[in-house]
């Protein structure tokens, strides 16, 4: 395409500002606009992960980016799983993983480098006074609100999975992919952890929580605040932790949506990311997935004639 296009960014997350920042490489001279209803430096979760196709794929995008987000990044080739004592590893994986709320920095600032206007703090109720543009993104999560606002002509399916998960993290570095199955008296809980880069030669790691609703009741956690959760979680796993500390941040248990859209696109309104499509957190890849989708639809734009045929092509 090769006119400007005027574009209304709905959700601040890591596909919304990708999409946002090739966009305007792009084309500088697309009006760009990204809505959040957060501040800048409010992000729940702790890390990301990417593999290294993926990579390799950021670094055909936007070589400035790429170098910095590498310099973040904490590396790992291995998945281990354990259970019942025994540890089994397997090779030749390829991962990296970095800092949330450090992947947004960089978003934000190579954003604000190109262009992009952003407005943080924004609640938005009402989509329609947003529509008068070329192009309006729903990047807005897996409770989007893009999405409802035309759930008649997405026809979304949202499954609520029936286990229970907290999102933790810990100062504790795991050197491999790491997922540990762990019974007490209460029942089994099965821990997902994976190490994530916070700069150079500094590294932590993610430590989500998942068991069934009946283990969880019978732990007490359904009436536990983030603070019983996390003493729980240390006495349970004091020799996997080493004398390490879990963390919490806005760590609520929650049931998993699993979303998924008949259509992805309505006349000019796309969604993207945990919108369009949710992936489940064992495997780490929901910012993976709504970066790849952020590169997907910029070359249907590139391609295509029109916004229609371009969103045809997303699809």
């Amino acid at each position: 395409m090769d006119r400007p296009l005027k574009i209304n960014v709905i959700g601040g997350g890591p596909g919304g500002l990708y999409f946002s920042l090739l966009m305007k490489l792009n084309d500088s001279r697309h009006d760009i606009t990204v809505y959040e209803r957060n501040k800048p430096d409010d992000t729940f979760g702790f890390g990301v992960v990417f593999s290294d196709e993926t990579l390799g794929n950021f670094m055909g995008q936007d070589p400035k980016t790429y170098l910095k987000i590498r310099d973040a990044f904490a590396y790992w080739d291995e998945i281990e799983v354990r259970y019942r004592g025994e540890r089994i590893r397997s090779g030749g994986h390829g991962f990296a993983g970095m800092s949330r709320q450090k992947l947004l920095d960089i978003l934000q600032e190579r954003c604000n480098d190109v262009g992009v206007n952003m407005e943080f703090e924004t609640e938005i109720n009402d989509l329609e006074p947003y529509r008068d543009v070329d192009l309006v993104l729903g990047s807005d999560g897996a409770n989007s609100m893009v999405r409802d606002a035309y759930k008649e002509m997405f026809k979304p399916t949202i499954d609520m999975r029936k286990t229970k998960f907290v999102w933790l993290g810990t100062t504790q570095k795991f050197d491999a992919f790491t997922f540990i199955f762990k019974p007490n008296e209460h029942g089994w809980f099965y821990n997902h952890a994976y190490q994530y880069g916070q700069g150079k030669g500094l590294a932590a790691s993610t430590w989500i929580l998942e068991t069934h609703e009946d283990t969880w009741m019978r732990a007490g956690l359904d009436q536990s605040n983030e603070a019983e959760t996390i003493a729980y979680f240390e006495d349970m796993f004091r020799e996997e932790l080493e004398g390490h500390k879990l963390l919490s941040n806005k760590s609520i248990w929650r049931n998993f949506p699993v979303v998924s859209n008949q259509n992805w696109y309505h006349e000019n309104v796309v969604l993207i990311g945990d919108a369009a499509h949710t992936a489940q957190f064992s495997i780490g890849s929901g910012t993976k997935i709504a970066m790849e989708g952020a590169i997907s639809l910029l070359n249907s734009i590139e391609e295509g004639g029109s916004i229609s045929s371009a969103l045809t092509e997303y699809q």
